[in-house]
């Protein structure tokens, strides 16, 4: 599958109001776009760290080539794929080369700039080329998602469009802000196919995310295969909010998930969520409940309810499995295993529970992370609590959470206020939830991560991420309505240097992305805050 095509037949012809109204006005504001005069070296998103403006620009022709250094497989693979991207909308067979060459488009991997570590890159354009550079195949990715950026709109299309393809002439030195930078996609309330998760991978590369946190289990649905526990799909995978058929993904669709997301250089982060919301689990195991009866599965959005029984060894042994499954096919470093809304679970129970589970987590060489509620037991050396509460979240529950953070714990940010993908922009989203309030994309833009919770020292923040709950969305065109164009403005909180952060003048740079998103075919919400092109 293309990085960035549509597949036909996924998608309900749902939002046909909304969304293709939003749709068809970005359509015409691309065809619109002047494409002779080149786009600015800083109107990228997420904004680079360093920019520097001038010179003469480049134009791809029917003879540029893509060249990479002779046996890098690494920059071969990447160099595919930027032409994939590059020749349906150009027409130009742009060939990917290890024929050195002063021209066309230069893909260079293992700079000698330590500066530059594991993701940043160094982009140069001039009147014979445009070269990137980088220490690492990451690096080399993120710096071409920013060349895409630097070309018109219209090179995102799936077929032939009218050029010039120029790029700007100039220098762009960039590196993260923070290694964190996620997206979170809830399969379990409503259950998406491997496919679908695919194209919401590649909207997230584009932004240059690099951590795809997938909720593989809740009340509602259980969504991984785990053969030492098989009713746990078969039957608690058998339905999803509303009643539908719900789903699951096979061993191998999951790996299918983590080549995919490898290839665009993000790392999968599996959550099962222990030990409330699990009615799916405790609906397919009688034994996992404290009375030995299994309740029936849940098709509602309650919260809260159900907890796994802490004085049970089963329960352990049903822990272990899992996380030795999930832990074996899973090659990056975080298990997240959930922790939050736990009201079933008695405190000194929560605490005993967690404490194991962690330890079980540790057993299989992988790093905890957990809802911020872990800091309400021990958090394991190494562990990583993500924070969702509220601006108006109470002083006590952030104490605990900044005293876990000066004592070693780190942080992702998810403040549910400002993060939260699947919360309405206003009262007329049709769309959505409300219990944190209404989440303009001003509102989810304009804070700082690195100062946001009072007492947790800056350096324990690893980066932010967006979670995209899904109780009122089950189709991609509903998830990028809800997703775009907030989440770039979250990826910009995680990659972008702090002082370049300025909701006017990202409002202009975001403004800039709404031809490219219509483009991309996203359905995207045409906030009144954001001056999009007119048409």
């Amino acid at each position: 599958m293309s990085q960035r095509r549509r597949i036909p037949g996924l998608f309900a012809p749902l939002l046909l109001v909304v969304a293709a109204g939003a749709t068809s006005l970005g359509v015409t504001a691309a065809a619109a776009e002047p494409a002779a005069r080149a786009r600015p070296l800083s109107q990228v998103v997420p904004a680079p760290a360093s920019v520097s403006e001038g010179g003469p620009s480049y134009a791809l022709t029917p003879r540029t080539r893509i060249r990479v250094d002779d046996g890098s497989r690494e920059a071969r693979r990447i160099g595919s794929y930027l032409a994939d991207v590059l020749r349906p909308s150009t027409g130009f067979e742009l060939p990917v080369t290890a024929r050195d060459g002063r021209d066309g488009i230069r893909l260079r991997l293992g700079s000698r700039d330590a500066s530059l570590g594991d993701e940043g890159y160094r982009l140069e354009s001039g009147r014979h080329g445009v070269t990137i550079t980088a220490r690492r195949a990451a690096g080399l990715f993120h710096g071409v998602q920013t060349l895409r950026q630097l070309l018109p709109a219209a090179v995102e299309e799936d077929t032939r469009q009218r050029g010039p393809w120029t790029v700007a002439g100039g220098t762009i030195k960039d590196t993260p802000r923070y290694g964190y930078r996620g997206a979170m996609l809830d399969v379990s309330r409503h259950f998406f196919s491997v496919d679908k998760v695919k194209t919401y991978i590649d909207q997230m590369a584009l932004y240059k995310i690099n951590k795809l946190h997938l909720h593989l289990s809740d009340d509602q649905g259980w969504r991984i295969a785990i053969d030492s526990w098989p009713r746990l799909t078969t039957y608690g995978g058998s339905t999803q909010v509303g009643g539908g058929p719900g789903g699951y993904y096979t061993k191998a669709d999951y790996r299918e998930i983590l080549r995919y997301a490898a290839s665009r250089h993000l790392e999968v982060v599996p959550e099962i969520d222990l030990p409330g919301h699990t009615n799916a689990a405790l609906a397919s195991y009688a034994e996992l409940n404290c009375d030995g009866v299994a309740p029936p599965l849940y098709t509602g959005t309650n919260v809260g309810f159900s907890s796994l029984c802490v004085p049970k060894a089963v329960t352990y042994e049903f822990v272990d499995d899992v996380v030795r499954e999930i832990a074996a096919m899973t090659p990056g470093k975080y298990i997240h295993i959930g922790g939050d809304e736990a009201h079933s679970t008695p405190h000194k129970d929560y605490v005993a529970f967690m404490d194991k589970a962690q330890a079980v987590v540790g057993k299989y060489g992988k790093t905890v992370m957990g809802w911020h509620q872990l800091t309400g037991a021990e958090p394991a050396k190494g562990a990583v609590a993500q924070y969702w509460g509220l601006d108006k979240t109470s002083a006590t529950e952030k104490a605990q959470v900044a005293n876990a953070a000066r004592n070693g714990t780190k942080l992702v940010l998810s403040p549910a206020d400002r993060a939260y993908l699947d919360m309405k922009y206003d009262k007329s989203t049709p769309l959505g939830l409300a219990w944190a309030g209404y989440v303009e994309v001003e509102r989810s833009y304009d804070w700082n991560p690195g100062a946001y919770l009072p007492g947790a020292p800056a350096e324990s923040v690893l980066g932010v991420e967006a979670p995209m709950w899904s109780e009122t969305v089950w189709t991609n065109d509903q998830v990028e309505y809800m997703a775009f164009p907030r989440l770039p403005g979250i990826a910009e909180l995680g990659w972008s240097p702090a002082a370049t952060h300025d909701w006017d003048a990202y409002k202009l740079r975001l403004a800039a992305q709404g031809p490219r998103m219509s483009a991309l075919g996203i359905d995207y919400y045409r906030s009144p805050q954001v001056p999009w092109p007119a048409a």
